[in-house]
């Protein structure tokens, strides 16, 4: 790997790590070559602290975003996720970085950003993350419960068969909202209802389907 693209990366690293507790957090930003994600004319730009689309009308979300996500969610290793929104894979891997490859779990509208983000996490070692083509809204049933779900996309409100498929006492995370959305952190209580904690104003694509 280009020394240019390490150095841009501890440099990114140290831009967000004022917004971030969890050293592991920062590590897995470290660890995970971002320029590897994005299509190969934004590489230049892929250690900005900023969104970048990769094709289909999605982007890849801002490293600020990704670590304070990652960080809310006070993730361990083995405990089992599921994302809402593959992407280009990037998000997928800090997320194994932190509790596992084979403890991820990831579900894509588009066949096509699945298929490249599935080749793109297995070139780079991260073969263990499973990745399903569907409508985020109904989760993946088969491999819950999950001990946290974060959405990569915004949703007008949280869908029931997602809130179903979280274990009691785990976690959501997501940008709810369609015009302004809010990055709401819920919990899930003995009784199936959630406790929410509102983190404040974000901008994400829209959940398709």
């Amino acid at each position: 790997m280009s020394d240019s693209y390490e150095a841009a990366r501890r440099r990114m690293v140290e831009t967000i790590a004022a917004r971030v507790d969890d050293d592991r957090v920062l590590a897995a930003l470290e660890a995970v070559p971002r320029h590897e994600f994005v299509p190969p004319d934004r590489r230049d730009s892929a250690y900005a602290d900023r969104p970048l689309p990769i094709g289909d009308g999605q982007t890849i979300s801002a490293p600020h975003m990704v670590a304070i996500m990652a960080d809310l969610l006070a993730l361990e290793p083995g405990d089992d996720v599921l994302e809402i929104g593959t992407g280009c894979g990037y998000h997928a891997a800090i997320t194994a970085e932190l509790i596992g490859d084979e403890n991820v779990y990831s579900v894509e509208y588009s066949a096509d950003l699945a298929d490249r983000a599935r080749n793109q996490l297995t070139d780079l070692g991260y073969d263990g993350v499973s990745v399903r083509v569907g409508d985020g809204r109904e989760g993946w049933p088969r491999h819950a419960p999950y001990d946290a779900v974060y959405f990569t996309c915004a949703t007008p409100a949280l869908p029931d068969p997602i809130v179903d498929q979280v274990r009691s006492g785990g976690q959501v995370l997501a940008p709810i909202g369609t015009g302004r959305q809010t990055l709401v952190e819920a919990t899930k209580r003995p009784d199936g209802s959630l406790e929410r904690t509102e983190h404040g104003g974000v901008r994400f694509v829209g959940m398709r389907g």
